[in-house]
């Protein structure tokens, strides 16, 4: 056999092996196994650690391109210099306690594990258009074979501190997942610091999508991505050019650490006098919050969330958090964008007489204009109710007119599919129920971590009507036509919406038809919207309300379109055209 046939037939072994390590990991972290398989298991690590260390080498040495110190090269030699500090590490331990130590807890180990199996499966070429599904049918896939091995991880013994039933694990994986923080458990006590790992991790990979990660891995370790892949995530994302498609997933990533890390740091910071919490724990908190908060997810590690005593009334917290799921809210591409047009300016700022650095119009694109636009009106018109309708009510314990203000502004920005609250949701009054379900059903920006229908839907939608009631056959807008094809896209997102929220509260009321029918449809467009708010409800749900939510949470989180679209899409386009014709209406 060819030397470079053996070194693809070995890489495909440590693939398929380091697959079987991660899972046997994490069950061997989930339960509490006999020390005899922990130590057989603990030989398999080894043994996959080695396999990835053989075959890393072969990358190299039957490699036809000569050898230079790229990215991928100097990643491969820090990773493999890590682990061998970890295995040095970790067998210095074993000699000390006699070789007597009990190795299922020696993380380090895992992660190892974890690593090789993502760089060996990395270095596959990654083809949508070469599996059997379609773009949208696959991005289904991902977010619901995600979802049900998160129930799974969720019910091991060693992630919870008591047995979690199927359907509050499944209700719990998908929240997660969809990013939603509906809850039927109490996150801070049901579940142990592996549990809440757990849960973190399924908000990370929820909130950015599997595909973002799968696409960048590949990227970085081959050098590209193929132009069928690139067509397929521009297909789904709705990029309209397959050239920026790579480097706006880069921007992503990069931009979602970069804020999750600042957040995190400027949390840890605002939490630093809280009683009874040592650094380790302020230090989970902070990190947990700014993935939950970025991701707009509304998990919390306290019991009553930000209405814990020792957070509702810390302001710089708020704003803290407020801005972090603003931000992570607004859509990727919206905010790569923004930034890219801030450098612009800064630039054309600093080196005002230097000619390469000349004014580029529409570097600030349309969807960005109609998205902050949009954005910033509903936080006013919601800031604007808000603190109208609550200022002597909800709002009465906060003695400052700034401590008012920035409540209200919280309350106003959280509907944005944010999830988190720092008053009471039960004593609201009625009118602002009414104006945060508004809120919730329009939801954050596309290509973002939120839901709803999004703003720039309603903005599409908003301005045909306008365009309609001035006799305009075109919806026109910053000297822009906006496309037949976003128009339609817009109203089918809109009356599909609406049709799953009703059905849920249908199904719910008559299941459970004691339930106020007000709270029941706050859950429902809370779920649809992945906004995670309740007005004291979820608990109270049977089995059956439970899974109804969670369809609700899944299907706004993937689109009703989408889920259309998977399984009706007909690639054939028809060349030839029907006669128009009018239909009366209204």
């Amino acid at each position: 056999m060819h030397a470079a046939k053996r070194y693809r037939l070995l890489n495909n072994v440590t693939i398929v092996i380091s697959i079987i390590g991660v899972a046997i990991a994490l069950l061997d972290s989930g339960f509490t196994l006999p020390m005899w398989l922990q130590q057989v298991f603990h030989i398999f690590y080894l043994a996959i650690i080695f396999l990835g260390f053989v075959v890393t080498a072969g990358r190299y040495i039957y490699s036809k391109k000569p050898l230079t110190l790229n990215k991928v090269a100097v990643f491969d030699l820090l990773t493999s210099i890590a682990i061998v500090i970890l295995l040095v590490a970790h067998f210095t331990d074993l000699v000390r306690s006699g070789m007597s130590v009990a190795v299922d807890g020696f993380v380090a180990i895992k992660i190892a594990v974890f690593v090789t199996f993502i760089r060996e499966i990395s270095d596959h070429d990654f083809n949508l258009n070469r599996t059997f599904l379609n773009p949208a049918q696959f991005f289904i896939l991902s977010f619901l074979s995600l979802v049900l091995v998160g129930a799974l991880l969720l019910m091991m013994p060693n992630a919870t501190m008591q047995p979690l039933s199927f359907i509050d694990a499944l209700f719990t994986a998908t929240s997660a997942v969809c990013v939603t923080g509906l809850i039927v458990v109490d996150t801070a006590t049901y579940f142990t610091t592996f549990g809440q790992v757990i849960i973190m991790g399924l908000i990370q990979i929820g909130g950015l999508g599997i595909l973002t990660f799968v696409t960048y891995f590949s990227y970085f370790f081959k050098g590209g991505v193929s132009y069928e892949t690139q067509a397929s995530i521009s297909e789904m994302s709705y990029m309209r050019g397959m050239g920026d498609v790579v480097s706006t997933l880069k921007s992503i990533l990069y931009v979602t650490f970069a804020v999750e890390a600042v957040a995190a740091a400027l949390i840890y910071i605002s939490i630093y006098d809280i009683p009874d919490m040592d650094w380790s724990e302020q230090l989970f908190f902070s990190v947990f919050h700014a993935i939950s908060a970025f991701c707009n997810a509304g998990f919390s590690t306290f019991s009553a969330g930000m209405y814990d005593d020792a957070l509702r009334f810390n302001y710089p917290l708020q704003l803290i958090i407020a801005t972090t799921f603003i931000f992570g809210g607004m859509g990727f591409v919206i905010v790569v964008n923004v930034l890219r047009y801030l450098r612009d300016r800064a630039e054309r700022l600093i080196y005002r007489h230097d000619q390469r650095y000349i004014y580029r119009p529409w570097l600030l694109n349309i969807n960005s204009r109609i998205t902050l636009i949009t954005t910033g009106a509903l936080l006013l018109v919601g800031l604007i109710g808000v603190m109208i309708f609550e200022y002597n009510n909800v709002l009465a314990d906060h003695r400052s007119f700034f401590g008012k203000l920035v409540t209200g502004l919280f309350t106003a920005a959280t509907p944005r599919t944010a999830g988190f609250n720092t008053i009471d949701m039960g004593e609201l009054a009625f009118p602002t129920i009414m104006l945060t379900i508004f809120l919730m059903w329009i939801g954050a920006s596309p290509n973002s971590t939120g839901g709803g229908i999004k703003t720039s839907t309603f903005a599409i939608a908003l301005l045909n009507t306008l365009s309609l009631a001035r006799g305009q056959t075109n919806v026109e807008v910053f000297k822009r036509q906006i496309a037949d094809i976003s128009i339609r896209r817009a109203f089918s997102i809109m009356w599909l919406s609406l049709l799953v929220i009703g059905m849920g509260v249908t199904l719910i009321s008559y299941d459970q038809p004691e339930l106020d029918l007000i709270k029941v449809v706050f859950e429902c467009f809370s779920a649809y919207s992945t906004v995670g708010l309740s007005l004291n409800l979820t608990t109270e749900l049977s089995d059956f309300s439970k899974m109804v939510v969670s369809v609700i949470m899944f299907v706004g989180r993937v689109s009703m379109l989408t889920i259309f679209i998977a399984l009706l899409k007909n690639r054939r386009q028809r060349n030839y055209r029907y006669p128009t014709e009018e239909i009366t209406i209204n």
